[in-house]
């Protein structure tokens, strides 16, 4: 795994191997309100079951339709308030739905987009979708300004560096973003309007292999607070010989200074596994001489088969410090599990794949529209 944060690798890499996979993530949250949102654009998702299977259909040989990773674009977006989920939406479909440029940084995925304004530093996300499963209908306008960058890049030396190619690009560590969400039920339409100002994240990912060849598990999260902002990132490999990447960018508000480190001990301890959530830890450790952090996974925003989001309780301490409580996002993924044919169809139920009728989909997204009338 690669990290960077050269602006020049946000573009569109445009991968065509099977089982490629590109994404721009952009989270934001307003801790005064409550509300949160997270938005990702995808170019080959890499989660997707169709896409999964067609790869697997294609290097067994039982297919010779290689598939084209553009051909499982995507969008998603999901606004919690407190925590609770409003809209979990999840939509993919074929290159025709999808657009971007080698030499811009821009994405759209129908009429969902977001472009950005070198200049100004900032980016300009519009949303607008359609929610059928779910009587709704969301349109926003978010503007992501940067308040925060690095200069930081570290190759993967795993086996002198002859590894498949997955990168990392840690672009926005935070930003200021302001804006307006509008959630309109349908039919009747009635509308939830809200305001948004707070803080966000943004990066980008990209890989030529999928995921679950050569990554055995992830640990992501990031934090804002008026002491200190941190992002810290934690990958282990496959091939258990190959050393796991740990990295952790804190950055202390009162003196204005960002420091990396990137050779720290990792600890997980309290694991927990589910029917439909991977084997993870609840308490997970980096630290090092200098500075360490502790990350409690304290309550689960959206859970997966291979995938958790976690509101987070994170504690700081810097050598001669006081440690410091901060509340933060967090991530963990075990891609393995897209292996899994029985947890592929589970996975269809979350996803609303253009042009494809799904069972699972459609009764999924009936029992939780049914719950969120009965908490109305």
């Amino acid at each position: 795994m690669n990290i960077t944060t050269d602006p020049d690798q946000e573009i569109w890499h445009d991968m065509r191997k099977p089982g490629a996979y590109e994404w721009w993530y952009f989270d934001a949250e307003e801790q005064s309100s409550g509300y949160s949102v997270v938005l990702i654009w995808f170019a080959g998702f890499p989660f997707s079951p169709y896409y999964t299977s067609h790869y697997e259909q294609w290097k067994n040989n039982s297919s010779s339709d290689q598939p084209l990773p553009s051909n499982y674009s995507g969008f998603n977006f999901q606004l919690y308030e407190h925590g609770n989920e409003i809209v979990n939406f999840i939509r993919e479909g074929g290159k025709e739905l999808f657009e971007s440029s080698h030499s811009t940084i821009g994405v759209r995925f129908e009429k969902n987009l977001f472009t950005y304004n070198a200049l100004r530093d900032e980016y300009s996300l519009d949303i607008d979708f359609s929610f059928p499963a779910r009587h709704k209908k969301v349109k926003a306008h978010l503007l992501f300004k940067s308040s925060s960058r690095i200069s930081y890049k570290k190759k993967d030396t795993n086996n002198e560096g002859n590894v498949p190619l997955h990168q990392w690009l840690l672009r926005v560590p935070k930003a200021e973003v302001e804006g307006l969400i509008e959630v309109i039920d349908q039919p009747g339409g009635s509308m939830q309007s809200i305001p948004f100002q707070g803080k966000g994240y943004h990066d980008h990912n990209y890989g030529a292999v999928p995921m679950q060849e050569y990554i055995a598990r992830w640990y992501w999260g990031r934090a804002f607070s008026g002491r200190y902002d941190l992002v810290y990132y934690v990958v282990f490999f496959k091939n258990d010989k190959y050393r796991p990447l740990t990295l952790l960018v804190l950055q202390d508000n009162r003196v204005d200074t960002i420091t990396v480190y990137d050779t720290l001990r990792f600890d997980e301890k309290n694991f927990r596994h589910g029917v439909f959530s991977p084997l993870h830890s609840i308490d997970i450790q980096l630290h090092n001489k200098e500075a360490g952090v502790k990350i409690h996974h304290h309550k689960v925003l959206d859970a997966g088969p291979f995938y958790l989001r976690f509101s987070s309780d994170i504690t700081v301490q810097v050598e001669g410090q006081r440690p410091e409580q901060i509340r933060g996002m967090s991530e963990f993924l075990a891609p393995s599990r897209l292996q899994s044919r029985i947890m592929r169809i589970f996975t269809c139920s979350r996803i609303w794949r253009d042009g494809v009728d799904s069972i699972m989909y459609d009764s999924y997204n009936r029992i939780k529209n049914s719950l969120d009338w009965n908490n109305q």
